[in-house]
């Protein structure tokens, strides 16, 4: 190959010092190729929501899961999506379903002693399964509950006390972080959520896996090692994170004497900064405020993260539900999806769309016990 001779005024370096594109004037041989530099591509802008996924948990031992899909234009509704393009049955006792890029993650638990548990990998365009990742050893399911995402990492938590972490890009597990309760295995983990570099996991008091029962165990994620434990109420197991940082941890009690609460964590300090006196179920946030249901699942609330403030009644139209089951947020118009068990009908549910002032703009119906909710979204 030619040397390339060629001349830089000042005015060239000092541009090329500023990082910018540099102007040369250059004599080379004409056979030498031009250096091209691709376009930056400019992520989709999404223009509205075209559709609506609800995982349904179904009856233990049913193998009766699914996922229904609700089109928004034609409002027509398919109780069993997942089947009917799959050609087969979702699984049995599915927890949580989450969005990641163009991909959906749904968590099938299973039941103890059975190989049952999976993860199961969605295109959200189709409904297609991708990949169906199993969560057994060869007599047994590691039954796993929840997950959360971190810089192209998927991390799911499990009742064996193992945190499993997913390459979102292979689909294929890349490594497992044991908890421990001193020198014993934790247990019993339930919600988790990434904040500031860390991960946050709850770790419930599930009678068969022990555990810590009173803690939230932290991670550092760059480095996949436990940093420390944070004491909470009795029995944690809702956990999410508020754009600040914050972190709202739900607790349930023993049902006897250890009363229900709700606690914010710090993730800049790692304490306890608030501690409210309220039985929340499920509950959900988006940017600085959270959605909770209340009161064994008659009521739903608004909290103001920033502030610790609970709001009355978010429903403001009167709307009535039978038995709020799961709460959702359309973080693209800030729509709220409330889904109704309908007092535990295992065969058949409803989800309500309401607007953030609390009115309700659609409802449709779902296979049994609805709870978590994906948006399929256009695009520019």
């Amino acid at each position: 190959m030619k040397k390339v001779n060629c001349n830089f005024s000042r005015l060239t370096l000092a541009l090329a010092m500023l990082g910018s594109v540099m102007i040369t004037s250059c004599q080379k041989d004409e056979s030498a190729e031009p250096v091209i530099i691709d376009p930056v591509v400019p992520a989709p802008v999404i223009t509205g929501t075209k559709g609506v996924y609800v995982l349904c948990e179904g009856t233990m031992g049913d193998n009766n899961s699914a996922i229904s899909y609700y089109d928004i234009e034609s409002g027509d509704s398919e109780k069993d999506y997942f089947k009917k393009i799959n050609g087969r049955s979702l699984g049995e006792t599915a927890n949580d379903l989450k969005a990641y890029g163009s991909k959906m993650y749904c968590v099938l638990s299973g039941i103890q002693g059975k190989k049952q548990s999976f993860v199961e990998v969605i295109d959200i365009a189709t409904g297609k399964s991708l990949k169906s990742i199993s969560f057994n050893s060869a007599i047994d399911g590691y039954m796993p509950r929840y997950v959360t995402f971190y810089k192209n990492k998927a991390y799911v938590s499990r009742y064996d006390g193992v945190i499993s972490r997913i390459d979102t890009a292979t689909m294929a597990i890349d490594g497992e972080l044991q908890l421990l309760n001193g020198t014993q295995k934790a247990g019993g983990l339930e919600g988790l959520a990434a904040a500031n570099g860390k991960l946050y996991v709850t770790n419930s008091d599930h009678p068969y896996y022990g555990g810590l029962k009173d803690k939230v165990t932290v991670i550092d994620l760059e480095k996949f090692t436990k940093l420390k434990d944070i004491a909470v109420g009795y029995n944690p197991v809702k956990i999410t994170a508020a754009a600040n940082g914050d972190l709202l941890v739900v607790s349930w009690g023993n049902y006897m004497d250890l009363m229900p609460d709700l606690r914010r964590i710090s993730s800049s300090t790692d304490m306890v900064t608030g501690t409210y006196d309220q039985n929340v179920g499920p509950m959900t946030s988006n940017k600085n405020k959270a959605y909770l249901i209340t009161d064994w699942n008659s009521a739903i609330k608004s909290f103001d993260v920033t502030t610790g403030t609970v709001t009355s009644d978010f429903i403001k139209d009167g709307t009535s539900l039978n038995t709020m089951y799961g709460v959702n947020v359309n973080a693209f118009n800030e729509n709220v999806l409330i889904t109704d068990a309908n007092y535990f009908n295992s065969n058949e549910g409803k989800a309500y769309c309401f607007t953030v002032n609390g009115k309700k703009k659609f409802e449709f119906v779902t296979a049994g016990l609805p709870q978590h909710a994906v948006f399929a979204y256009t695009y520019k």
